[in-house]
C-alpha cells in the first residue's frame, strides 16, 4: 500500500498501529469479558487468563501493546490512545475484583480499583519481561502468576 494511502486513511503510520491494535485489543477484551463471566470458581478463570497470556504473546499483540507503550513515554498522543486500550483491561479486572470481593468474605485492605492496579501490573510486567526473554529458570513469571490462582482457590475455599 503506498504510504499516501495510510496518510489519507488513518493519518500516520502509528495511527494505523494503533488502529490495528484498538481491534485487536477489543477482541481480546471481549474474549476476556466472556471468560470472567463463566460461572467457574475464580481461581480457574484465572488459570484460563494465564493460558491466554501465551496465547497474546504468540499471536504479536503483546509485543504490540507494549511497542506502543514504549513510544507513548514520548509521544503524548500514542500515550493517550494506549491508555484508553489500557482502561478497559483495568475497568474489567476492577468487576471481577468486585466480584471476588463479595464472593469472599475476607477482602483485605484493598479496594477492587486497587487489586485491578496490582493484577494488571503484574501482567504487564510480566509481559515485558517475557518479550526481553527472560528465561523461566531465572525469574518464574508464568509459574508466579499461576500460583496467584492457587491463592484465589484457597481464599475461595476459606470464604
Amino acid at each position: 500500500m503506498p504510504l499516501s494511502q495510510i496518510h489519507y486513511h488513518f493519518g500516520s503510520k502509528e495511527d494505523l498501529v494503533l488502529a490495528l491494535l484498538a481491534y485487536k485489543n477489543e477482541r481480546l477484551l471481549n474474549r476476556q469479558a466472556a471468560m470472567y463471566a463463566q460461572d467457574l470458581p475464580l481461581w480457574r478463570r484465572w488459570k484460563q487468563a494465564c493460558d491466554y497470556l501465551d496465547e497474546d504473546l504468540s499471536s504479536g499483540y503483546v509485543r504490540v501493546l507494549q511497542e506502543m507503550m514504549a513510544a507513548g513515554w514520548s509521544n503524548p498522543a500514542i500515550a493517550k490512545a494506549v491508555r484508553r486500550l489500557l482502561s478497559g483491561w483495568f475497568a474489567l479486572l476492577t468487576r471481577v475484583a468486585d466480584e471476588a470481593a463479595e464472593r469472599i468474605a475476607r477482602s483485605g485492605p484493598f479496594k477492587s480499583d486497587e487489586v485491578a492496579a496490582l493484577v494488571g501490573a503484574a501482567f504487564l510486567g510480566a509481559e515485558a519481561l517475557l518479550l526481553l526473554g527472560v528465561p523461566e529458570a531465572e525469574i518464574p513469571l508464568r509459574r508466579a502468576l499461576r500460583r496467584f490462582g492457587t491463592l484465589i482457590q484457597y481464599a475461595e475455599k476459606a470464604g
